[in-house]
């Protein structure tokens, strides 16, 4: 079995804290005296903008430029990745959309995207999506590979959302919708956390690493905090930031076989 190398094992154990303090902020506000009707439907019109403007809605916008680049170039096999990747997305948009119009009020229309754009976007995600942005601008290839890193924050939401599945009622769907978006995102985020082994970081580049995924997460702390109307005090909050949560256990094991299983050579 493949093994993670000792920086991959630190720059796990630095953020794993981090994707528990983002757990936990969903795990109280499941059982929170503030969750209502309204409080459910505003953290899913905010996944909605989420899912689409944030996950579908960029690559969808590459991906087009490339298709009419003048020069060609594009090869087939990853825009059929692509293709898969944006039905993904879209299919997670579509499955908390549908929660949402569960809960809209009478006479209010269907949810589309640019309601969702419209309504569902908060000042602490844009605060996320610009440290993310800035730091693909100051560090290049390692900035990208720090936002994959930190995207999906270990599928905190998810997997916590499924929990939900033996409470019946309107939170078994939220459990079923995020069993389907944790089925598509587990691997993909593991795998993508696996192959920072493969790139031949210098310990400069760990060490910058180390600093800006932490950064990454602590904003999406606030950001989850916020999408769920404050269910954790400002206390708690702050010390979910400075990591103080006991550790996710990141699955090893899983990770290793989805890296071998990319790197195997047909025969």
């Amino acid at each position: 079995m493949l093994k993670p190398s000792e920086p991959l094992r630190r720059l796990i154990d630095l953020n794993a804290p981090l994707w528990a303090g983002e757990a936990e902020i969903v795990r109280t506000y499941w059982n929170s005296p503030l969750r209502s009707r309204e409080t459910d439907r505003l953290w899913l019109l905010r996944q909605t903008y989420k899912e689409f403007w944030d996950g579908f809605h960029p690559p969808f916008e590459r991906i087009k430029e490339e298709i009419v680049r003048v020069d060609g170039g594009i090869d087939r096999h990853a825009l059929l990745d692509d293709a898969k990747m944006l039905c993904d997305e879209l299919t997670h948009y579509y499955l908390f959309a549908d929660l949402y119009d569960e809960l809209r009020n009478a006479g209010e229309p269907a949810l589309d995207p640019q309601t969702s754009r419209r309504l569902g976007s908060w000042a602490e995600n844009d605060e996320l999506m610009e440290l993310r942005a800035g730091h693909r601008r100051r560090h290049g290839e390692l900035g990208t590979r720090a936002q994959r890193f930190t995207e999906g924050g270990y599928c905190a939401l998810y997997s916590e959302g499924m929990k939900l599945a033996a409470c019946g009622g309107f939170d078994a769907r939220i459990a079923a919708a995020c069993a389907v978006v944790y089925e598509d995102e587990f691997d993909h985020m593991l795998g993508a956390t696996a192959g920072i082994d493969q790139v031949g970081l210098t310990e400069a580049d760990w060490e910058l690493l180390g600093r800006i995924t932490v950064a990454q997460l602590q904003q999406r702390i606030r950001m989850r905090n916020a999408q769920f109307s404050h269910p954790v005090t400002d206390n708690r909050l702050t010390d979910l930031c400075a990591g103080a949560c006991g550790p996710v256990q990141f699955d090893y094991a899983r990770a290793a076989q989805l890296l071998t299983t990319r790197l195997r050579v047909p025969q």
